[in-house]
């Protein structure tokens, strides 16, 4: 041990102070405080994230971020390595994870997997490849493995994946199998494509989808395997819509069903158990092709689209108390910059305080 004054000391340009190395103790009037933990850590946590977006003529590459605890509009992040939209998002409480998604490059379908630092600003790095390539597919996760399920590809037959691939989120690499989605729908056809996706600890949630339905199924993330049935949406049927959780409740917003172009519901579910949903609520806008993201108290939307006629993008963002029920409250709006009306359809959110992660 040694006692070393070094409110004084510079190095020769006087530019900076000494390294000391081994163990040394420091005495003087300033205090300072070593920071703990993790470096990806240490700016803490509660942010929200959006990846992407399509707006004529084509998606976009930035990335946009929120602080879930307050209010305000979005901020740019970065970039992502391409021009994508339509992704399945999960994150960790480092990394937040974009898979799969539609491009404007032939052959538009792609299967890479990218990753950012949640805590810091700047451009996605590549993580791997999902076992084949799709769009419109829902994602969540654990605190370890983040899991993909379904999705489309007009280039393959059948178009609408059956797949559901998982990863290890502190690692990179490519993605394993699974399982698949089990559950039919009432067409007969698999709910392949356009589900909303969440999660707890402990199971991970899919509602809605296809050509438009209302079965809710679930799989345990810790294991492998097939999909199960977990329920109903009372709404009926519905597609691109998106939903959020903490720990314990699940709530699936928005959408869009053959009746209608844009659906305001929000609809709940107990994670833990096996039922169907509960009205929750109205969004502020009724609107479907939306991202989500959450914490352990506020379950939070993102843009959004309907259509056909007329079509209108939404860059709202507004948010609820999970632990309540009651109508989404205005938090915002995203701001994608260089597009007349923002890429504020088929973006994809996800937060590193999110359900999974408990």
């Amino acid at each position: 041990m040694s006692d070393l004054r070094i409110n004084n000391i510079t190095d020769r340009t006087g530019g900076s102070g000494p390294v000391i190395a081994g163990v040394s103790t420091a005495t003087g009037t300033g205090a300072f405080t070593v920071p703990v933990g993790p470096t990806e850590m240490r700016g803490g946590r509660g942010r929200g994230v959006f990846f992407g977006g399509y707006e004529v003529p084509s998606p976009t590459s930035e990335i946009q971020y929120i602080t879930i605890a307050t209010t305000g509009n979005g901020a740019d992040f970065g970039d992502c390595r391409q021009n994508i939209s339509s992704t399945g998002t999960c994150a960790s409480s480092t990394r937040g994870i974009s898979g799969g998604g539609s491009t404007p490059i032939s052959p538009g379908r792609t299967s890479a997997i990218d990753y950012v630092v949640m805590s810091s600003l700047g451009g996605a790095s590549i993580f791997g490849e999902l076992t084949t390539s799709r769009r419109y597919l829902a994602a969540f996760n654990n605190s370890t493995r983040g899991v993909f399920c379904g999705g489309n590809n007009p280039s393959n037959t059948p178009s609408r994946e059956r797949t559901i691939d998982y990863i290890t989120m502190a690692s990179t690499g490519d993605a394993s199998d699974f399982g698949e989605l089990g559950v039919e729908a009432g067409s007969g056809s698999y709910l392949n494509d356009d589900m909303g996706g969440c999660s707890s600890p402990t199971r991970g949630l899919l509602f809605g989808g296809g050509s438009s339905s209302n079965v809710i199924q679930y799989l345990t993330i810790a294991t492998l395997g097939n999909t199960k049935d977990f329920g109903d949406l009372t709404q009926g049927t519905v597609r691109f819509c998106a939903a959020s959780s903490n720990s314990v409740r699940g709530i699936n917003a928005g959408g869009n069903s053959p009746s209608t172009n844009g659906i305001n519901t929000m609809e709940y579910v107990t994670i833990a158990t096996l039922g169907n949903a509960s009205n929750f609520g109205d969004l502020s806008v009724k609107r479907s092709m939306l991202a989500s993201c959450a914490s352990s108290t506020r379950a939070v939307w993102g843009g959004g689209y309907i259509y056909p006629s007329p079509a209108v993008t939404y860059n709202t963002i507004d948010y609820v108390t999970i632990s309540s029920t009651g109508n989404a409250i205005d938090f915002g709006d995203l701001t994608y910059a260089g597009q007349t009306n923002g890429a504020n359809r088929s973006v994809s959110g996800c937060s590193d305080v999110n359900g999974g992660l408990g």
